[in-house]
């Protein structure tokens, strides 16, 4: 049986999905904008086992990365989840498809950078998660205008909210999506798991 985060019926949850490998301080920046920017009562870290498009070679052991992630991610609003583990989740699509019943009791958001809004497109059945749920696209350095230039983005274009209507995303029927600029950081997981790994003598 899947075990769920508790939560309220008619709360507004945003679902932040990555490899997190390894979750660091931008990674929380964004849920923490999201948060605020969104008027959300929880997010929920969705750990991935394994993102389909990453080489399998550089997931990281996955216990490590939930650990790891439960670390950065220490606040009272945000919940750290094995969900996809316990779904044997494959994809995006696939997760949104079996949290339905739970989505039918409460307002989601998708949560993502700029970086991953830009490769949209190649996500398996990716018009079916923008038309499952609004998407909150958060600014990451190098990204944002090729995000706002990608498939994703000319496709959906009517269904840009403002900024200012940021605060609605989570009532919004999807198709439904806002850009959220702020302050960005530099770190990088894989530069992070570049800096760790031991230089050959």
């Amino acid at each position: 049986m899947l075990k769920l985060p508790t939560f309220g019926e008619g709360q507004k949850i945003g679902l932040f999905g990555g490899s997190f490998n390894p979750a660091h301080q931008g990674h929380r920046m964004v849920a923490l904008y999201a948060l605020k920017r969104l008027k959300l009562d929880y997010v929920w870290w969705l750990v991935s086992p394994q993102n389909p498009l990453k080489d399998t070679k550089e997931t990281g052991e996955y216990q490590t990365r939930l650990n790891e992630t439960r670390g950065i991610a220490k606040h009272p609003r945000f919940k750290v989840t094995n969900l996809e583990m316990q779904l044997h989740s494959r994809n995006t699509a696939q997760t949104l498809h079996a949290l339905k019943q739970a989505m039918s009791q409460a307002h989601f958001v998708w949560i993502m950078g700029a970086d991953s809004f830009r490769d949209l497109d190649r996500w398996h059945n990716w018009t079916t998660i923008v038309e499952t749920l609004p998407i909150a696209v958060l600014a990451r350095p190098g990204y944002s205008v090729r995000a706002l230039g990608g498939q994703a983005a000319i496709r959906y274009g009517n269904a840009r909210l403002r900024n200012e209507q940021s605060g609605r995303l989570a009532l919004a029927k999807p198709p439904a999506w806002v850009f959220i600029s702020m302050p960005l950081r530099k770190e990088s997981s894989t530069q992070i798991r570049h800096a760790a790994k031991p230089i050959s003598s």
